[in-house]
This record gives structure tokens, sequence and C-alpha cells, in this order.
């Protein structure tokens, strides 16, 4: 038997408007509506319209159609704060599949951010807040877990294991699996009970990034024909992992691709197998028992042909921003300022530093497709300046505490010691 396990992934970050040396203490509206590039709301709304909206619905109908059919998702809080705020017509979709009961909501980092490779005390904290605002907005508690970019070691399974998940999500590395099957579930090593479901790649990646590829041999995709390739692991394999972005259905493939029609007669084709069957992670960890356990000895994400951290640590500017943001964190949360600790969280979201990739060819395309900069350099000064700003913020804050006039931040001194 061949259980089907779909998760998507669904993000949306607070992008950062145009920023210049000017505007260095004198604005803090980091994350406001400015040019239509980088509109929050207007961005926000057009993936609802094009993606969201059109394929919750297309879900709810194919839950309704067959009681079999499971899906899972990982929601950010950031993207959850902006359907709060911008379209709260997308939340209610989401609540609709919840409501099914057949839809399994994941945890993971509230700010979509790299927390765990500099603080595990704030990486923590996001992983808390996430679970207050799942619980918040429907009612559920995760039990399964997803870091930021699929990124994954042991250090981060044993990690979690010690927080109370039972499984997490995980890529497929071939550097890592070697000649071992993605197909089936694995454990941690020398851990008491934590699963790891890992990613199909090529038969996901065949949906979320080949799909409209007219110059891929096996252009058009039909949904008979990739069922007959899930089917085809059956005796080989326990489960299949169909991981991907949810903006892969109506905006990176867009409607004229036949990207919802193909969804739509997925489900029927893949039952046509009498040893098919769905799942959600929490079903697919619990029917199976782990293969092997698995070791990752270094961090692996789902990002790029290394499938690495270099998407958002390869070059000097991304290391250094990265080093600035996290260096704040001490500084940031003895204001006791919301906004402050607010804005500074939302700076620590992944996407900041993925614009600041330099890498070429079809991976720097990719790149260059998300950013809504000109330049990975643009994008690099346009966040150091408001990094500058947030730090003469926090300078006033812990003067006004203290009553004494602005002195160097805690990090500062150190650094200078």
């Amino acid at each position: 038997m061949s259980s089907i396990c779909f998760y998507f992934h669904v993000h949306q970050p607070y992008r950062i408007r145009k920023y210049t040396v000017k505007d260095i203490g004198s604005a803090s509206n980091y994350f406001e509506e400015d040019a239509l590039d980088r509109n929050n709301k207007a961005i926000f709304n057009k993936v609802a319209q094009k993606c969201y909206l059109p394929t919750n619905k297309l879900l709810l109908k194919l839950l309704k159609r067959h009681p079999e059919f499971r899906i899972s998702f990982s929601i950010t809080g950031v993207l959850l704060e902006q359907a709060e705020e911008f379209n709260p017509e997308v939340l209610q979709s989401f609540r609709d599949l919840i409501d099914t009961g057949r839809v399994e909501i994941i945890g993971e980092t509230y700010y979509h951010s790299l927390s765990f490779l500099y603080s595990k005390k704030e990486f923590n904290k996001q992983v808390e807040l996430h679970l207050d605002k799942i619980s918040e907005l429907f009612k559920v508690t995760p039990t399964i877990f997803r870091n930021t970019e699929l990124i994954y070691s042991d250090e981060l399974g044993k990690h979690i294991e010690e927080m109370g998940y039972k499984g997490i999500l995980a890529e497929g590395a071939d550097h890592v699996l070697g000649w071992r099957s993605p197909n089936f579930v694995y454990s941690l090593p020398k851990g008491n009970h934590l699963k790891l479901l890992l990613k199909n790649y090529t038969l996901s990646d065949d949906i979320a990034f080949r799909f409209s590829d007219k110059g891929w041999k096996e252009h058009p995709l039909s949904a008979q024909k990739f069922a007959q390739w899930v089917s085809s692991t059956n005796g080989a394999g326990q489960v299949v992992n169909l991981f991907m972005d949810y903006e892969t259905f109506g905006e990176h493939q867009w409607e004229d691709t036949g990207i919802f029609d193909f969804m739509e007669y997925l489900p029927a084709e893949l039952m046509k197998h009498p040893d098919n069957d769905f799942v959600t992670p929490s079903e697919a960890i619990t029917r199976y028992d782990s293969f092997a356990e698995l070791t990752f000895p270094h961090y692996v994400s789902w990002a790029d042909i290394e499938r690495d951290l270099s998407a958002w640590r390869s070059n000097a500017m991304q290391y250094d921003a990265l080093e600035k943001i996290h260096a704040l964190e001490e500084d940031v949360l003895s204001t006791e300022d919301p906004k402050l600790i607010r804005d500074w969280r939302r700076l620590t979201t992944s996407d900041h530093f993925y614009y600041m990739c330099t890498k070429w060819f079809n991976d720097g395309d990719v790149h260059k497709y998300f950013s809504p900069y000109e330049s990975p350099y643009e994008a690099f000064i346009n966040f150091m300046n408001v990094i500058q700003d947030l730090k003469l913020r926090v300078e006033k804050s812990l003067a006004k505490k203290i009553d004494i006039k602005p002195m160097p931040l805690a990090t500062e001194i150190r650094l200078n010691a």
C-alpha cells in the first residue's frame, strides 16, 4: 500500500517599503504601503484572488466529493495577520476546510524565521506564538512540526522532540538518503518517538515547478499520468509525501496552465489504484512504523539545487544582515515595547535574506521571481537602513526606561570591549 500525504505551505511576508537614508530617525513605518510592487495589502489580495480563495474552494469541493481525501497545511503567523487585516474571507475559507475534520494544521515559527540558527530562546517563543495563533483562530493544536523552508538537522529534531511534537517534515535530499527512498517513515537517531516525513521532491516539483514548462518532456502533465507515477511506488514505499508551496495553484502556475483542472481530477485518479489512500502527517506517523533511523548531521532545506542554507547564507550581505538583526534580540526584548518587538520579529522573516541571494542560473531566476527589488544589493541596502532606524528606536526606548541620555546598545558595548 502507498498512502499519499498532501502538504501545502501558506506564507506571505511583510515586505519592507522603500526605505532610504533620509528616512532613518524619522520614519518607523517599515511595512506600510507605498509603490504597488511592495504594497502588502495589494499583493496579499492579488494572491488571495488567484490562489487562496479559488484553491480553498476547490479543495473543499474535493473533500466533500471524496470522503477518503486528506490534506494538511502550515500557515505562518504573518500570513494569518494579513488575512485578518486585509481579507477575512481568506481566513474563513481555511476555517471551512479545517471544519471538515480531514485537514491538519502543522506547527512552525510564527514569523517564518531562521531563529533556530541564532537563538533557541527566540525560536521557542516564535513556535509558542504560532501555537497560540492557531489555537485562537482554528481551535486546534498541531502535533507535527515544519521548520521554516523545511530546514532540518539532527540537532533541530532533538529539540523538536523535547518540545513534545510527534513528527516533523523534512526534505528528502539525495545526499542524505543515499540509496534509501523518501517514501518511507523514518525516525530520529537515538530519539524516543519523533518520526520524519520526507518530501518526495521529484514528484512534488513535477507539480510545483515543471507543470507549465513546455520544454519538459512530460508536458503536458495530466492527472492520470501523475497518478500512475505515484501508484508505481506501491510495494516500494509506505507514503508518498507531496509537499509544496500553496501558491503553486494559481500564482506560480497560473489558471490558464490547467493546474486547477489537474488538481480537481487528481484524487479520483489516485484512488483508481486499490492500494492507494490519503493520510495527514499525523495519520502517517501513527499508521506506519519507522523504516529506519536517518541522520541529518548538517542542515538541509527544500530551497535551491543545493538544498542547504545557501539560499539565505551564501554571501557577505546575507551574513551581515542576519548577524545584525539577531544581535539586537536582547536589547529589543528589554524595551518591552510591543510595536518594537513586533517590527524586529517581522524583520527576522527569512524572505528578506532570500532577496539578497546572488546566485546565478536557475536558482538565481527563482530568487529574482520572488523578490520585490531590482537587485540583491538594493534589498540589502534597504534592509540595513531599516536596521539603523530600529537601533535608534531601541536606544531611545531603553533610555526612557532608565531616564538617562541614549547610550550604546549592549550588543555594541560587548563588541567594543
